[in-house]
């Protein structure tokens, strides 16, 4: 659900994503709301989720997680990108607690097609070592 990552940073991360056919989230022809909410869930762990592997490690082969959505504080879906659209998700960390194997965080996201708003969230993931 993430094509391309950009800026991925402590506090804040850009991806891109290509709509296909063979997405699983997609319905006549347009990506499904659960298919938005995904895709800012796999942008948000990203932030988190860095922290996890080594520094030169692009490839993400240095450790396995797995990530959980644990709450949705918000969302707000104002139109549904049709196929072969790209979406630009753009999230940034509210708040973080981290244990030795385990992090749960709070990220607020907004996903965009060019200048069209396309939705809004806040939401809770739970990101730990497998």
């Amino acid at each position: 659900m993430v094509d391309g990552m950009y800026n991925v940073l402590a506090e804040s991360v850009e991806t891109s994503f290509e709509i296909k056919s063979d997405c699983i989230f997609v319905s006549d022809g347009k990506l499904t709301e659960t298919g938005l909410i995904e895709n800012a869930a796999q942008t948000c762990s990203a932030i988190v989720g860095k922290s996890f592997f080594d520094e030169d490690d692009t490839e993400g082969v240095s450790n396995e997680l797995i990530g959980f959505i644990s709450a949705i504080k918000s969302v707000q879906i104002y139109e549904l990108p049709s196929l072969n659209q790209t979406i630009i998700t753009k999230a940034n960390l509210v708040s973080r607690f981290d244990s030795d194997s385990y992090s749960i965080c709070a990220i607020k996201c907004v996903i965009k097609s060019g200048a069209v708003l396309l939705a809004e969230s806040e939401m809770n993931l739970l990101i730990q070592e497998v």
